[in-house]
């Protein structure tokens, strides 16, 4: 058993290691203060987000970028009050989603695409803050390249509490995979909160049709379907005033029912990459369970339980750090602890998600 542990670990750490060379191989992008040009609609699903809505619009009414040039459109998915909104500089619409697959907020953004009169749309949720040069950087980054599909970067807007720094160093490690895998080329994931696409791009790869059936998914089966058939058309945008901010969950209870949702569509990828990247996160972690039970039974000695949980705790280390560093530029609040925790919550995470069923915007979904 020690040596098959061993060997998870070692594929473990060796697949990490690709993800950190990957990630240091995508150059930071700094906007060259292009006169914009592009036009953008962006895309807020929503629901029940009375809190959330004006501190968004106001985030939007301080972007750095010409109102004529962008539009917003926020999509109802069946709030139980109807959100309203006073005059504001730039050109706003609130319109009913459309139900028409097992997935709101793809549906969401298939009615919004109705109404959409630009080039580009861009879409982001409703508990988000944006850096006021946000669309100007995507706008210079698309001047400045032939590119239809851009992914960006997401961070939280943490507290001080331990769920708090454990969200975040969590997210920190998807953002590292993602940012990772685009530099192998071999991009599977992205966030929803940052993603921006062409409509004609968008049409033309049929929208959301094929995995429609699944509850989330609306950015990594869009992205993995644009990947597979125009690779070179898809990109990921490194840059500091590109990064979205949004809100951590609350409770153990709403993340954990996050991750499985999040959890529950890695077996539909179409990336085989995707696949086997989330099967070796997933023994690396149940590996550790497992070493530290081995440990608590007398199984493994001390020294190999030690050897085994610092070579796993430094590669993550790595990968987390130079992924924090972009992210948040502040240091790594509660490493050990929540490097501990992790492996015993995702395994959880990972196995409950193959049957269980979790609660998104007080619905509850099945895989």
């Amino acid at each position: 058993m020690i040596f098959g542990l061993f060997a998870i670990l070692a594929i473990y750490i060796f697949s990490i290691s690709l993800l950190i060379y990957g990630f240091l191989k995508i150059k930071k992008y700094q906007k060259q203060d292009l006169e914009p040009k592009t036009s953008f609609t962006i895309i807020v699903p929503f629901r029940n987000e009375e809190e959330n809505l004006p501190l968004l619009l106001e985030s939007f009414s301080k972007l750095n970028y010409p109102t004529d040039l962008f539009d917003v459109i926020l999509v109802d998915d069946s709030s139980n009050e109807k959100f309203q909104f006073l005059n504001s500089k730039f050109q706003i619409s609130i319109i009913d989603n459309i139900r028409i697959s097992n997935s709101p907020k793809k549906d969401a953004i298939t009615t919004a695409m109705q109404h959409v009169k630009t080039d580009w749309v861009i879409t982001t949720d409703a508990d988000c803050i944006f850096p006021e040069n946000w669309l100007l950087t995507f706008d210079n980054y698309i001047q400045q390249k032939k590119v239809s599909m851009l992914a960006g970067a997401v961070t939280y807007q943490c507290g001080n509490s331990f769920l708090d720094h454990f969200q975040q160093l969590d997210l920190t490690s998807l953002q590292g995979a993602t940012i990772g895998s685009f530099g192998l080329n071999k991009g599977f994931m992205c966030n929803g909160a940052n993603f921006a696409y062409t409509k004609l791009f968008f049409e033309s790869l049929n929208g959301f049709e094929g995995n429609d059936k699944i509850a989330s998914g609306d950015d990594v089966f869009l992205l993995q379907k644009a990947i597979q058939k125009f690779p070179q058309k898809v990109y990921y945008l490194k840059a500091e005033e590109a990064i979205v901010t949004t809100k951590s969950t609350e409770n153990w209870t709403s993340l954990f029912h996050q991750r499985v949702r999040w959890a529950a569509k890695t077996s539909s990828y179409n990336s085989n990459f995707g696949k086997f990247l989330g099967l070796i996160v997933f023994f690396g972690n149940l590996s550790f369970v497992i070493g530290f039970f081995s440990f608590l039974l007398g199984i493994f000695s001390y020294p190999i339980f030690v050897i085994f949980a610092f070579s796993k705790i430094s590669v993550d280390f790595i990968l987390l750090s130079i992924t924090n560093r972009f992210l948040t530029k502040t240091r790594i609040k509660s490493l050990l602890l929540s490097s501990l925790w992790y492996p015993f919550f995702s395994s959880t995470v990972a196995l409950y998600s193959l049957f269980g069923s979790y609660k998104w915007k007080g619905r509850q979904f099945k895989k």
